[in-house]
């Protein structure tokens, strides 16, 4: 990170020019003596002084490449997303001049050049475009554009941007843009503004009248581009009185972006329910198009087989987290050991460390548990011997790691200790030759873990 405004050298560093630039380069030089190819994060590049900093800078980075053979990279922030793409405009704000300064006034080649955008402004893609146009050979970008206040350049729009500019797809797949989408919504649980372009659930959804007459016509005069061929959307028509079970099994396809192998018919018992609500609404005098907020609740309602509930979102976040913590620690060489001297130590730490854990323990392949029950100090007296000279390999989380030798998550049960509800995730135990020498298991509080998760 090389900060290049006033505002960051003076009043985040509380260094000066000459201080601030002195320990950068002494950082890529100590790094290109190791071999190590640095890339220059010029932070706040929009409001530096460019000619009384950023090129001398650069002209300094340029110098360091070229003696040591090692190209270093300038990645220009414009942190604040306060850039414009007017070739007219002042410096520093002006993405063509600052461009052109770097190449033309500091030497600096252009494929060692990338922009870093913001969109407080919305001017994200536009300033990413015209950091391309005028010299700058890479663009940095987050999926859908997610990213810091505002967000950065999506980077399905400058996919598409880039095609458009070169008349080339260079093999890219552009329906994974609607993959990427569908993952968002129904696995991570992100809401997606509907109108995004691309990925919003009404991009290309016509419900004016006007439109859709054309539409009728000819699919070209109102639909943006062939969206069914470059993202798998195929185009959307409001529903009203007229669309019938056709129509709704088609918006209910194209809006929720269904994969063939999961579209539904017009004879779908669920279609023909919302059919019949629809048919409702405008028996009772309604005169506007049926809102997608509404087929939605309908659609969730009569195919919830389309759908990822909430809970079901909470429970796959709690078994991924569940699992990466006990890969974390079956890997431990005192877990290895199969010494319980060795292993309860480390478990009692875990267990401190994780408080949503209820009991942690340790059985030998014959289903026998090896170590105590490790619980919270406060239990221990209560717990910790339960199952002592009990035979365990008869369970399911016992049987599964040393089936398939990966970690296994239960589904939920009542514990008849404790009467919590928990899952349990266990995992093989190998030694230094890869076999399996036991199981390690976790009793978890399922809703201390949903708690720890949102955390």
């Amino acid at each position: 990170l090389t900060s290049v405004s006033d505002y960051h050298i003076f009043l985040k560093l509380g260094k000066n020019r000459r201080a601030a630039m002195i320990d950068y380069l002494r950082v890529v030089e100590a790094a290109l003596e190791e071999g190590i190819r640095p890339r220059c994060h010029f932070e706040d590049i929009t409001r530096a002084d460019v000619y009384g900093f950023v090129v001398p800078f650069a002209q300094e980075l340029l110098r360091l490449s070229e003696e040591s053979g090692i190209p270093v990279k300038i990645r220009l922030c414009d942190t604040l997303g306060l850039g414009v793409p007017y070739p007219g405009a002042a410096l520093p704000r002006s993405v063509p001049k600052l461009i052109r300064a770097l190449v033309d006034d500091a030497g600096f080649p252009s494929e060692q050049l990338e922009w870093h955008g913001h969109n407080d402004f919305y001017k994200a893609v536009v300033n990413s475009v015209t950091a391309w146009l005028y010299g700058c050979a890479a663009v940095n970008g987050t999926l859908l554009g997610f990213g810091e206040r505002t967000g950065n350049t999506p980077i399905e729009a400058l996919i598409i941007e880039f095609i458009s500019l070169t008349g080339d797809h260079r093999g890219i797949d552009t329906t994974a843009i609607t993959d990427i989408k569908n993952y968002y919504e129904q696995v991570i649980g992100e809401k997606i503004p509907k109108n995004q372009p691309f990925v919003g659930s009404e991009f290309n959804l016509t419900r004016a009248g006007i439109h859709i007459d054309g539409i009728l016509k000819n699919e070209e005069v109102y639909n943006i581009f062939n969206t069914e061929k470059i993202l798998r959307r195929p185009l959307t028509v409001a529903v009203n009185e007229k669309s019938g079970t056709s129509g709704i099994a088609h918006w209910i396809n194209s809006y929720f972006s269904l994969p063939p192998e999961k579209r539904v018919d017009k004879r779908h018992p669920g279609v023909v329910k919302i059919y019949k609500w629809v048919k409702e609404q405008y028996a009772k005098g309604r005169n506007t198009d049926i809102s997608s907020e509404e087929l939605e609740r309908k659609a969730r309602k009569y195919l919830p087989e389309l759908f990822i509930s909430d809970f079901d979102l909470i429970k796959q976040r709690a078994y991924e987290m569940a699992a990466q913590l006990i890969e974390e620690v079956v890997e431990r060489p005192e877990i290895r050991s199969m010494d319980p001297k060795q292993q309860e130590p480390l478990l009692e730490r875990v267990e401190q460390e994780n408080p949503f854990i209820q009991f942690l323990y340790v059985v030998d392949l014959k289903g026998r548990k090896i170590t105590r029950n490790i619980t919270r100090p406060e239990d221990r007296a209560k717990y910790e011997a339960i199952g002592m000279d009990e035979d365990f390999s008869d369970r399911e989380w016992f049987i599964e790691p040393l089936k398939s030798g990966k970690v296994h998550v239960t589904d939920f049960y009542t514990s008849r200790i404790t009467g919590a509800l928990c899952i349990t995730v266990s995992a093989p135990i190998r030694n230094e030759e890869e076999e399996i020498v036991g199981v390690l298991g976790m009793d978890l509080r399922f809703e201390e873990l949903v708690k720890a998760e949102g955390e």
